[in-house]
This record gives C-alpha cells, structure tokens and sequence, in this order.
C-alpha cells in the first residue's frame, strides 16, 4: 500500500472525486434498470390513455356504462406491475434496489393518497379534485426523471404540472380527456425515448 502523504486539498480532492463517480454510476445502473423497465414505463401510459379516453367517451357520450368501470383495468396493471417488480428485484443490485423501492413507495403513496381522495373527498374537492391527482401525478414523474438524469422524463413531469391546471378552466366532462393528454406528454412519449436512450 502506497503511504504517499496527501495534503488536505489533495485528501478533499479525492473525496470528491470518488463520491462523483460513485453517483455517476448509481445514476447510470438506475437508468439502465429503469430502462430496462420501460416495458412497464409505456404500459402505465396506453393503460392510462385507453382508460382516460374511454370515461371520456362514456361522460361525453351519456353512454350507459359506470363511469369507472375503465379503471378496472388498473388493478391489472397494477398486479402486472407488482408481479415485474418482485421478479426484477433478485436481480438487482443493492442501489437499484434502494432506487427502485423508493420509486415502488412513492406509487404507492399516490395511489393511496388518490383513492382517499377520491373515495372520501371527492365531493369537497369539486373542480380542484382533477389538479390536485395531476399535481401529485407531475411530482412522482419529475422525481423519477430527476433521479435518473433523464430529461425527458423530467421535462414530461413538468409538463402534467402545467396541465394541472387547465381544468379550472374548462367544462368537467373535459378533465378526462387532460389525463388522457398527460399520459402521452409525462408517460409515452418519455417511455419511448428512454428506450431509444443508448
């Protein structure tokens, strides 16, 4: 072992150095794992857009279907995704899974936040109930595109932040088709570049 005496500037410059690569290549193994997972990514997005787009027909339309009944859907993908993530676990390594856990948490969180609000203050909420789901909905986005560096992802977050509040704006049968909007713009499209990403 090399006892070469370091000077205070050098030892804090070494430090540096080695925590700089140490993010660097936790950044890169999460955007790879999260690549990898993109399958999942673009699945929430055409799930959500189908979903978003069919209560939007059913409401537009006075069609004589329970307006969630779409969402039904939603707890496939939901057991699609919990099923993906369980397998892709053991493979992991431990930053990809401290990563990847904290991703699973913060789902978890809107959802349960959502389903609160829908099932109990729903009402309270009028015409905010949309922008509240879509501000929650941009935060976990931009989260996920700040944590692997990726732009597009961040850019789509902030994108769904902006559209949050247009509902305030129009006509309530309209705010489904604004989710429909904000899966291609914060879920698709992001999830088809990242798979492009080299």
């Amino acid at each position: 072992m090399d006892k070469t005496n370091l000077t205070p500037e050098e030892s804090l410059s070494l430090i540096t150095q080695t925590i700089e690569e140490v993010n660097r290549k936790t950044i890169e193994d999460t955007k790879k794992g999260i690549k990898k997972g993109s399958v999942i990514y673009l699945m929430w997005g055409f799930l959500m857009f189908f979903v978003t787009l069919s209560q939007f027909i059913i409401i537009r339309f006075e069609l004589n279907i329970a307006t969630g009944f779409p969402a039904l859907i939603y707890s496939l993908g939901g057991l699609y995704t919990f099923i993906y993530w369980i397998k892709s676990k053991k493979n992991d390594s431990p930053k990809n899974k401290l990563l990847g856990n904290l991703l699973m948490a913060m789902a978890t969180l809107f959802v349960v936040n959502f389903m609160i609000m829908a099932l109990f203050f729903g009402p309270q909420l009028g015409v905010a109930f949309m922008p509240i789901v879509l501000i929650l909905y941009a935060f976990f986005i931009i989260m996920m595109g700040v944590s692997i560096k990726f732009k597009p992802i961040f850019i789509g977050g902030i994108a769904i932040n902006l559209l949050a509040f247009v509902p305030f704006l129009i006509d309530w049968q309209y705010h489904f088709l604004i989710l429909t909007l904000t899966s291609v713009v914060g879920l698709i499209i992001p999830g088809i570049l990242l798979r492009k990403d080299k």
